[in-house]
């Protein structure tokens, strides 16, 4: 089969139209600080659907409030919210989307805690608070926290639920071997906490809901790991019960964090070689929006999916218009058949 982005994908029940993805990105909308969905949130996401997105993962939703980046980001904390996003998911899926959301604690990132939470009590900069450990007690009630928001999420209705271990996030925070000092168990084995997150998570859904997990497969300057470190994680992750990875780069630390050489495409080389390494399919991210360069990840090997970001908070309708760049008739709406 030749691959393109118009290529079907099937993973199990996870069938999507096409190998486009709009990855999570933060809209710090929840102008009601109470990690509510909005009508914004609902005309964001499900006009990327109707714009013939294959994949949309709603963006990183907290597990507690205190796990939240800033007081305007989503949670799923309690039963409360799972109304407004079954709305939202129920959107997206009428306009032939598969939806996705990606479950998530801040940590020592969270700028609306009082006093963040991390693996260890090291802040990120000095621009950040400083955190406390979490003690191992507190590690294993977050797992449970991290478990009972999947649940939720399953209840509104999500096709996949994507976990963040990427990006300098809480269960980053413990896999990186910088930043988790700790003495006991979850120091032993710094993979430790996300694996037993991906455990309970998958024990607590239907085997029929795909589950992935994003990851920063290197981390770039003082203090981060390489990719064969990051390789390791997700060998970990991978067998733990993950079905797909979102590979993604950085963030873990402050000082040199940026690689080298930053341009279109310039995290396909870490994918392909997670994607080398282990035999699960593989979501590519990171200035990728040029359709003919997400065209060529895929065919080139990088990737099973390609992940556009910036390109959709620009156009809405990125997709369409790649098929089309990409020599491929798309599929609009009915509506706006006259426009392709």
């Amino acid at each position: 089969m030749t691959l393109s982005l118009a290529t079907p994908f099937e993973l199990g029940a996870l069938k999507l139209n096409n190998r486009i993805v709009m990855p999570p990105m933060c809209q710090y909308s929840a102008v009601g600080k109470d990690g509510m969905p909005t009508d914004w949130h609902y005309v964001h996401y499900v006009s990327r659907a109707v714009g013939g997105t294959g994949l949309i993962i709603i963006e990183m939703t907290n597990i507690e409030p205190d796990g939240r980046i800033s007081d305007q980001c989503l949670g799923l904390w309690s039963d409360e919210h799972t109304p407004a996003f079954a709305r939202m998911v129920e959107g997206m899926q009428q306009h032939g989307s598969k939806v996705s959301i990606q479950i998530a604690h801040a940590g020592r990132k969270s700028t609306c805690a009082e006093v963040p939470v991390s693996s260890s009590n090291q802040a990120f900069s000095e621009q950040y608070k400083q955190p406390r450990a979490l003690t191992t007690d507190e590690v294993k009630r977050t797992v449970e926290k991290f478990r009972d928001a999947a649940v939720r999420a399953v209840k509104a209705g999500v096709d996949s639920i994507q976990l963040h271990g990427a990006h300098g996030y809480l269960i980053h925070q413990f896999h990186s071997p910088s930043i988790n000092n700790r003495t006991d168990e979850y120091g032993e084995d710094p993979t430790r906490f996300g694996v037993e997150v991906i455990q309970a998570v998958r024990s607590a859904i239907p085997s029929s809901i795909n589950l992935q997990i994003r990851v920063s497969a290197v981390d770039y300057g003082v203090g981060g790991y390489d990719v064969n470190y990051g390789i390791e994680v997700c060998r970990k992750y991978a067998e733990a019960g993950v079905d797909l990875l979102d590979i993604s780069t950085g963030g873990g630390v402050s000082v040199n964090a940026l690689p080298p050489n930053i341009g279109p495409g310039y995290q396909l080389p870490v994918a392909r070689a997670v994607k080398q390494a282990l035999d699960l399919p593989i979501i590519a991210v990171g200035l990728l929006d040029e359709p003919k360069l997400a065209h060529a990840a895929l065919i080139n090997g990088d990737c099973d999916l390609v992940a556009v970001g910036r390109g959709m908070l620009r156009d809405p309708y990125w997709a369409l218009h790649a098929l089309q760049a990409t020599g491929k008739k798309p599929a609009p709406p009915k509506a706006y058949e006259r426009g392709y």
